[in-house]
């Protein structure tokens, strides 16, 4: 079977960056996701944690299919960005489930907004329609998490300030070394 390959000479540089970023960031959410569902599998909110999860899986198997249709190398810190999820998944399960609903808020929020960028570039450059419909439909999945915790009560998690501004800040920090790394 062939691989269909998109990378052509007017490719935009900043794809390289999207979709390595894109790919990592979905391995870090769906191993958020596995993290709370080891310790909160018993809970009546694991069906919704699968669900959010189920999600992730079909993101990073399209960003997995991308990277190889664009030609582009994943992060080089791929099992890192792994680890560190189930670690914060599975950490803020571990302080109750409003706490990781917290999380969950802290992290699609970041993670909508830089979606939501990306479809701007790229619709401001007219470039690459199917990949910014993805990306604005993967967008939406994110807030759609993002609501299911906030009606989950995450926005009472104790220290929930601390706690998302922690999260998200982290959440940057990933995002500029996967941009790169």
């Amino acid at each position: 079977m062939m691989r269909k390959r998109l990378r052509t000479p007017q490719t935009d540089p900043k794809l390289d960056s999207f979709l390595r970023v894109n790919h990592a960031g979905e391995r870090a959410a769906q191993t958020i996701y596995q993290g709370q569902l080891a310790v909160l599998k018993n809970r009546p909110e694991a069906e919704e944690i699968q669900h959010m999860m189920e999600q992730e899986v079909e993101h990073l198997e399209t960003f997995e299919k991308l990277l190889n249709d664009y030609e582009v190398r994943p992060s080089a810190l791929d099992p890192v960005w792994g680890a560190a999820g189930f670690l914060l998944g599975a950490g803020t399960a571990m302080l109750g489930t409003k706490a990781a609903m917290a999380c969950t808020i802290a992290v699609e929020e970041v993670i909508g907004e830089h979606y939501d960028k990306q479809v701007t570039h790229l619709n401001r450059t007219n470039q690459e329609a199917e990949l910014s419909q993805t990306l604005a439909r993967f967008r939406d999945d994110e807030l759609e998490h993002r609501d299911i915790a906030v009606d989950h009560d995450g926005r009472q998690a104790p220290a929930y300030p601390v706690l998302r501004a922690v999260i998200q800040m982290g959440c940057r920090t990933a995002i500029k070394i996967a941009e790169k790394i």
